[in-house]
């Protein structure tokens, strides 16, 4: 059993293996070489879009803001355009990255840009060691937390200054995007523009991917303990059975022992003769 899920593992391995490959070199290249840098833009994006939202400064302070993240946004725009020119089939990749596109493309769909910050698991999976589980639980915490607080920003700036709306401040918008991403959905809060209908679609999706994850994460940790349990017992048993085999070997070759010295020695039973045969 031991040896199968080896075998399954080193499968998951060159299927990793063959996903790398079959990636363009040059844009795979590229990614890892700007992957750092457009985390540190996604982090100023994401600290300069919290503070438009929350604090909603004006004049020149919102201007300078605004001229920064404009320069954010053009690296994203940039690092799309040039991994669209290194892919060696660049209709392929384009239609195989049209969501890509969206981000760049359209303004209200910006703050989902800040995704590239995924990239920081890389780090975070360092911290937990190699175990598979443990990356999945890393990754779906800091998604989720992500997810929420981009939500609850967007959800905000987008329906704050309507007067139907009933989501005016950060706290009613963080409790909406919770009771959302959980599928819970109690109906006292909900969007009535446009750009906050788009939001909760993409948070509900993002709720339902989560549920598929905790689940997927518990099964494969049901199936994981009842295989190291069903290869404990495996190993016990054989155990049980290497030492019986050792103790039937000894006994035999103990009696086969007493009968060569009994033979070789004249006091065989055969040897032996009764006493009513003298005569």
């Amino acid at each position: 059993m031991t040896q199968d899920r080896e075998g399954v593992a080193s499968m998951v391995d060159s299927f990793g293996d063959a996903a790398v490959v079959d990636r363009d070199p040059r844009v795979h290249r590229w990614e890892r070489r700007v992957e750092w840098p457009l985390a540190v833009a996604a982090t100023i994006f994401l600290a300069i879009y919290s503070v438009q939202v929350l604090v909603d400064p004006q004049g020149r302070v919102n201007d300078a803001l605004e001229i920064v993240l404009g320069i954010t946004y053009v690296l994203f725009v940039i690092d799309y355009l040039v991994r669209l020119t290194l892919a060696d089939n660049r209709l392929r990749w384009f239609f195989r990255h049209l969501i890509d596109l969206a981000i760049v493309a359209l303004p209200f769909l910006r703050p989902l840009r800040l995704l590239r910050l995924l990239v920081l698991f890389s780090a975070l999976q360092k911290a937990v060691g190699g175990a598979t589980r443990g990356r999945v639980i890393v990754y779906t915490a800091f998604s989720v937390a992500l997810l929420i607080y981009v939500a609850s920003l967007a959800m905000l700036e987008a329906e704050r200054d309507v007067a139907e709306s009933v989501i005016d401040n950060f706290g009613d918008a963080v409790w909406w995007s919770i009771a959302t991403v959980t599928t819970v959905g109690y109906g006292d809060l909900s969007p009535v523009t446009t750009v906050g209908r788009v939001v909760a679609v993409f948070l509900m999706i993002g709720g339902i991917s989560l549920v598929g994850v905790v689940t997927a994460t518990l099964a494969s940790w049901v199936i994981e303990r009842v295989s190291d349990e069903g290869s404990a017992n495996a190993e016990v048993t054989a155990a049980q059975i290497d030492d019986l085999r050792v103790d039937m070997q000894q006994r035999i070759d103990a009696l086969t022992a007493e009968l060569q010295r009994l033979n070789g020695g004249g006091g065989s039973p055969s040897a032996v003769r009764p006493q009513g045969d003298d005569a």
